[in-house]
């Protein structure tokens, strides 16, 4: 595993991050297949006990988190087929959302018609990074063939290793009951035939029917009403994930340094990663926004980046800056209605751009901070946290005057006046060697509790993200959303905000980068 996920990780406190943020799957006209318990299920240690429990989407282990030491000239091959393996939980899941009578009629049916065939297609896939790792002398983990088998999640399930799960309590609050304003948000298997009006997902998860599922179009694919919670309910300090803690402080170096690269004006747009799949045309299945470099798509060469046109005031920084877009669904198409990464992706609603995009770099409690090397690459957060579970989820959602009260597992609902708030702190601590890793994340890690960097590694600037958004709070009624926000996600992830995530290229001209770092050193606040 990376070390951004092997510290601070006690059996004690992964159950307590587990039963403060693990995942409810009800509510929001959600579609549940019947799924029974397989003939492996003893060796599946969190399969479905019981037959009938209620399937609302796919859990696959996630072969590229394993993936540590890759050799540089398996990487190409690697990526392609991590990106494969993506698109066939996908179309697995797009299957089990558009099947829901087959299922009701047939017990075997998720086992036999989905998750079989999705397992022979992993397995062949996995055989593949294998063999692009020993082409080249590599050696892949013993564990990987082990990973081919998924399961469904249930609606109900409840875990303690960060997986997935229903009867979460919200950074300390009880949401059992979710009760907001009188309303009664209990999602916890309730009958979701919205008046009799069909749920069944022909077109992988989405109705299409202006508000058919109760929130203007995503029907089963979320987001829920118990995906979103009164800001004025939330704790002050009560945010508690390890990862994105601010590395800045009163010691240390003090300084700031600001880039300011406008709020996406030219509606720079693509399903691509550059970072996680390159080559691979919609290897995110989910919209980006990009600020700062132009050039970036998934074919673009770090040749490419450095000559790229920038959006930022400062012409010596061509960093490229991406994150997941914000829809609102209410009922109206964005221009990728019918398109990979939008309306084919189960990715719907008119896409809303930030009313304000700060970036910030700050330093580190405990030390002066070193140069990035040009081209370093860091993600923060996982797009695939809901069923992924915790370990490299770094989320914050709050609102405009409410900031010091932040939730993970929840979008806001902001009062009149209030504006929707994403926080991202980035990690801060370097190797000191790699710009990237295999897995995209072994080479950076998160400050420790004390600011601190640990096993060698160097203090870095921290870029902290703050994006602010113009958006109504939905109306939930009854246990149905209407006129929702959410990010863009994966299909199976059904647009729930723990899967929030931000991206990160460094190309500061060399010189800017130097300035930065005196800036931050000596205690400055530059722009």
């Amino acid at each position: 595993m990376g070390r951004n996920t092997r510290k601070r990780r006690t059996p004690m406190a992964t159950k307590a991050i587990a039963a403060s943020a693990a995942l409810a799957l009800g509510g929001g006209g959600l579609i549940w297949a019947n799924f029974y318990a397989s003939a492996h299920e003893e060796n599946s240690a969190n399969q479905t006990k019981s037959a009938g429990a209620q399937v609302a989407t796919i859990q696959c282990p996630d072969v590229g988190q394993q993936l540590t030491d890759v050799p540089d000239g398996a990487r190409q091959g690697v990526d392609k087929e991590l990106a494969n393996l993506d698109k066939q939980i996908s179309e697995a899941y797009t299957r089990l959302a558009s099947t829901r009578q087959a299922q009701a009629g047939d017990s075997g049916f998720v086992n036999n018609a989905i998750l079989g065939p999705l397992k022979s297609k992993r397995t062949a896939a996995i055989d593949r990074i294998g063999i692009n790792i020993k082409r080249v002398g590599g050696q892949a983990p013993d564990n990987l063939t082990q990973m081919a088998e998924c399961k469904g999640m249930a609606a109900d399930a409840n875990t303690t290793d960060g997986n997935g799960g229903g009867g979460q309590n919200n950074d300390g609050q009880n949401q059992g009951d979710q009760n907001q304003g009188g309303q009664d948000q209990n999602q916890g298997g309730q009958d979701q035939n919205n008046g009799g009006q069909d749920q069944g997902q022909d077109n992988g998860g989405q109705d299409n029917g202006q508000g058919q599922g109760g929130n203007g179009g995503q029907a089963g694919n979320g987001p829920a009403a118990n995906d979103f919670i009164n800001i004025e309910d939330v704790q002050p300090n009560s945010r508690n994930l390890p990862n994105g803690l601010a590395a800045n402080g009163d010691g240390g170096s003090t300084g700031t340094f600001t880039t300011e690269c406008g709020t996406n004006e030219n509606e720079n747009r693509n399903s691509d990663n550059v970072i996680v799949a390159p080559g691979v045309s919609n290897g995110a299945q989910h919209q980006h926004d990009y600020v700062g470099n132009q050039n970036n798509n998934a074919f673009a060469s770090d040749q490419d980046l450095e000559n790229g046109q920038t959006t930022c005031q400062n012409q010596g920084d061509k960093s490229t800056y991406f994150w997941p877009v914000i829809r609102v669904q209410d009922g109206s198409d964005d221009v990728d209605a019918g398109q990979p990464g939008g309306g084919q992706d189960s990715n719907v609603g008119k896409i809303v751009q930030p009313a304000e995009a700060q970036l910030k770099f700050v330093g580190n409690k405990t030390s002066d901070v070193v140069a990035m090397p040009k081209a370093l690459r860091i993600i923060t957060g996982d797009a695939k946290s809901f069923t992924n579970g915790l370990n490299n989820a770094n989320t914050s959602w709050t609102c405009t005057g409410f900031e010091d009260r932040q939730v993970t597992d929840k979008y806001p609902l902001c009062p009149e006046g209030s504006s929707v708030v994403r926080l991202s702190n980035f990690q801060s601590c370097w190797d000191g060697q790699n710009i990237d890793s295999a897995n995209h994340r072994t080479h950076v890690d998160f400050v420790e509790a004390d600011g601190s960097c640990s096993n060698g590694f160097k203090a870095i600037p921290q870029l902290q993200v703050r994006l602010v958004y113009d958006v109504q709070a939905p109306q939930i009624n009854n246990g149905q959303v209407q006129n929702a926000f959410a990010v863009d996600s994966f299909p199976e992830q059904l647009h729930k905000p723990i899967t929030d995530h931000n991206d990160f290229i460094n190309f500061f001209d060399e010189n800017v980068m130097n300035q930065m770092v005196q800036c931050i050193n000596s205690g400055q606040d530059c722009k």
